[in-house]
């Protein structure tokens, strides 16, 4: 009888490839577009089994016009004190290092830490990350749609400040435990995708529209670039035909995007070509898949893609093939 109550309570066997910690983050934002800043963030550190070790907070000062209030609720006077990025950079890298980084959509939250990490001169200690969206795709969630609070009903979640890092973080980290759980028990490889630290930084020209520090009364030259646009080099391979939901992309096939992505778009176009992918510009029969993160929209680009019959995937579902893009037929 003792020795059928040890075997009951004997946990779980837990796949040993798995990382060892993790840290849920969440980060609220001035907008999408990659000269966007942060206003606030929050770190979970969670151990190999997704238990929470501890959590962090903190507001930032983004130099500009904090963007849409009306969703995070943190307005300029809120914001005029905060410490600036560099100010917090140490301490945010603390919360990181040596875990694997876990968002939801996170190619948006990482795209975000590691700009602001660039624009400080500095590297996010981060070298894997993890997405809630496609793990719940992975497990095959019965979810409406792959909003957080969709996520979180699931399991039963409760949201209490919706849109607030801390508890957007807090969030994630409960309804993250359970996935985790659940993709151990199935013995499941875990989505992680590697996370590439930006190294390059230029100011851009200056725009108006943010030409004020928050708590300074002066103007500044903004929206840098951490990337100088180029030509794109011509794809090696040739094209093998349209993608086929379900399998995945391979060397040479023609990608298209349509609409805002929350990756920078040059440095997602570059991972694509770096993948053996050709960008194309436009829709033709030849395009073997759009992507797109609104796919109902009346865009020239989905009209076509729809008349065509070319397949269309969102940004997600697109970062999660990138890690495992087919070589080319030898010819």
């Amino acid at each position: 009888m003792l020795e059928d109550q040890t075997a009951a309570a004997a946990p779980t066997p837990w796949p040993a490839a798995y990382p060892e910690g993790y840290a849920v983050v969440d980060v609220e934002t001035t907008g999408l577009a990659r000269d966007d800043r942060i206003v606030s963030a929050a770190v979970y550190q969670l151990d190999a089994r997704g238990e929470v070790e501890d959590h962090w907070y903190t507001l930032v000062n983004p130099e500009r016009d904090p963007g849409p209030v009306w969703i995070h609720g943190l307005t300029t006077s809120v914001l005029s004190s905060a410490p600036l990025f560099p100010e917090i950079a140490d301490e945010f890298a603390k919360r990181l290092e040596g875990r694997v980084l876990v968002a939801h959509n996170a190619a948006f939250d990482w795209s975000m830490i590691a700009r602001e990490y660039a624009r400080a001169q500095a590297t996010a200690p981060v070298r894997q990350r993890l997405c809630t969206i496609a793990l719940s795709k992975e497990l095959q969630l019965p979810l409406p749609n792959h909003k957080l609070e969709s996520l979180a009903a699931h399991y039963g979640v409760v949201q209490e400040r919706a849109h607030h890092a801390l508890d957007d973080a807090r969030v994630l980290a409960e309804a993250f435990r359970p996935s985790l759980r659940l993709a151990a028990e199935a013995d499941l490889r875990l989505p992680l995708l590697a996370c590439q630290p930006l190294t390059e930084w230029s100011d851009g020209p200056t725009n108006p529209r943010t030409s004020t520090y928050i708590g300074q009364q002066r103007s500044y030259s903004t929206p840098s670039s951490w990337r100088p646009s180029r030509k794109r080099p011509a794809c090696p391979y040739p094209n093998p035909g349209r993608y086929k939901e379900g399998e995945q992309l391979i060397q040479g096939m023609r990608v298209a995007f349509s609409g805002d992505t929350s990756i920078d778009r040059e440095l997602l176009e570059d991972r694509a070509i770096e993948a053996g992918l050709h960008i194309a510009t436009s829709i033709s029969r030849l395009t073997s898949v759009l992507v797109t993160n609104d796919p109902d929209s009346p865009t020239t680009k989905t009209s076509k893609a729809r008349s065509f019959g070319t397949p269309v995937i969102d940004e997600a579902a697109f970062v999660q093939l990138l890690s495992h893009v087919v070589p080319a037929p030898a010819s």
